[in-house]
């Protein structure tokens, strides 16, 4: 039986503003128990400011749930993280230049 690889995240994050769930469909990478969403619009994006509101989200990929946090990753901080997920992005759709968060699960 082959084990299905999603090209896609769904992530939800509840609304800084509004207090209400919103799901978005993203691309993301794996590295060493994250996920790792990159956004286009930085900070400007909608999800990344609830997750900086509220870093609780829920997310499934692959035919799994999770819950847990979210964060921005700060590359002057953790360059060595930074370069890594922007490598992973670069190579599974030729594209790295936004806003890297991350997702753990709990």
């Amino acid at each position: 039986m082959t084990t299905y690889k999603s090209e896609f995240l769904y992530v939800t994050t509840t609304g800084h503003k509004t207090g209400t769930p919103h799901e978005i469909e993203i691309w993301f990478c794996e590295h060493e128990g994250g996920y790792y969403l990159c956004a286009e619009h930085r900070e400007r994006t909608h999800w990344v400011q609830n997750i900086q509101h509220n870093p609780v989200v829920t997310f499934w990929v692959n035919e799994q749930t999770y819950k847990g946090r979210g964060r921005v990753i700060d590359p002057a901080a953790e360059p060595e993280l930074a370069k890594a997920v922007s490598g992973l992005f670069d190579a599974k759709y030729n594209w790295s230049d936004g806003l890297l968060v991350e997702l753990r699960p709990d």
